[in-house]
């Protein structure tokens, strides 16, 4: 017996072995109550022996990875955190001179008086069909006359422009309230549109296929792919500034004119909700001061003014010249008038005025010079004349000056006593 099992005994640990691993996986372990189906006995073994190692390298690879991103990685975002730094630095001060040039150009329009259109009420709708046909591009909506939607309304969303309305119906108190809406990819509609940073203008049109095109631009132009394009203002229908679409594709036409296709900014395939501009604004610009108000921005508000000048008149029925300065007359045949006059705005007034004088004959400017009959330059009195007096007084009288011809007085006037 004991030499079979020494003679055979690595044979039967085999066979032993070979045993309990059959055994093994035919047994069937249940791990938990809540586990739902039972686990074999092999497959627990196997996981158990295999599990601290995969733990292990699990656990190197994550501390390598996270070395790598927290030490050798970080020094390229050092240098990425540097050139954004510089970018945005670059771009604020991009900003403020846009800044500045936005703020000049409103204070530009307010001086020439530039009108600009602001949507400032809108109605929303919803839409509810849809044309039949692939050569008709257009909607229906729920808002029609009863809500006081009229034909040429703009109709957008918030993303840019959808089209117009084409037809209003419900004017007849049987037939429902709708309208309908000509979208802007229909080959019949027309679109003024301009380029945001080239600023050519052009006509946006559908095509038989559902593309939009912007036409009527010269092919000796450069537009650049990814061009923003917006309505331009001049169809009457679409405030201006709205987005419409991006440029896609260019290319050179037969004809002296580019092919530029536009995808629109708004999913015409998908519109449920939509609003119809039903009010538009039309204002003059004003310019916003945000900063300090400098001298040049305020003469820039009070242009175009002109100063009052002082205007001289001559009164052909014998008063004398009255001057115009700051809107208060200044007749010289009322004295008292032109001391009220001048005590209201404010004026202080000589002691030596007269309080009463005669009214004084016509004088000629051109014979009468005041650098003669005022040899000290001072401003000459008024001559008072009593009352009885006639009504035309003695000429002035220079000594100093060189004596002329007497001129002829009129038969009718009397001499003075």
């Amino acid at each position: 017996m004991e030499s079979v099992l020494g003679r055979y005994r690595n044979l039967i640990v085999l066979v032993a072995v070979l045993f309990a691993q059959v055994l093994g996986l035919a047994v069937q372990v249940k791990r938990s109550a809540a586990a739902s189906e039972p686990t074999l006995l092999i497959r627990i073994w196997a996981v158990g022996a295999i599990a601290p190692f995969e733990q292990a390298l699990h656990w190197t690879q994550t501390s390598t990875s996270s070395i790598w991103h927290n030490y050798l990685y970080l020094r390229g975002v050092r240098a990425e955190n540097r050139e954004l730094k510089q970018e945005i630095q670059q771009m604020k001060l991009e900003q403020a001179r846009m800044s500045q040039d936005a703020e000049q150009g409103r204070r530009l329009q307010a001086l020439l008086s530039f009108k600009e259109q602001f949507v400032s009420q809108t109605m929303a709708a919803q839409v509810i069909g849809w044309s039949g046909s692939e050569q008709s591009r257009s909607i229906y909506i729920d808002k029609g006359a009863r809500e006081g939607i009229k034909p040429d309304m703009a109709v957008i969303t918030k993303d840019g422009i959808v089209g117009k309305v084409l037809q209003v119906y419900g004017t007849n108190p049987l037939e429902r309230s709708v309208s309908q809406v000509l979208l802007i990819d229909d080959q019949t509609s027309g679109v003024g549109a301009i380029l945001e940073k080239a600023r050519l203008q052009g006509i946006l049109r559908g095509t038989p296929s559902g593309d939009v095109v912007l036409e009527k631009v010269m092919s000796d132009e450069t537009v650049p792919v990814g061009e923003m394009v917006l309505t331009s203002g001049g169809d009457g229908i679409f405030p201006k500034g709205l987005p419409v679409g991006k440029v896609t594709k260019v290319s050179v036409g037969s004809d002296l004119f580019l092919n530029i296709r536009v995808r629109p900014a708004a999913n015409l395939s998908r519109l449920e909700e939509v609003l119809v501009v039903t009010k538009i604004d039309e204002r003059q610009a004003e310019p916003e001061l945000t900063g300090p108000v400098r001298a040049a921005d305020i003469l820039a508000q009070r242009l175009p003014t002109v100063p009052a000048k002082a205007e001289t008149s001559a009164d052909a029925s014998g008063k004398a010249p009255s001057t115009q300065a700051g809107g208060v007359a200044l007749s010289g045949s009322a004295p008292g008038t032109a001391q009220a006059a001048t005590a209201s705005s404010g004026a202080t007034a000589s002691p030596s005025a007269p309080k009463a004088a005669t009214p004084q004959a016509p004088t000629n400017p051109a014979k009468t010079n005041p650098a003669k009959t005022n040899p000290d330059n001072l401003t000459p009195k008024p001559t008072i004349k009593p009352a009885a007096a006639a009504t035309t007084p003695a000429k002035t009288v220079n000594p100093t000056a060189v004596p002329k011809a007497p001129q002829p007085q009129p038969a009718a006037q009397d001499t003075p006593q």
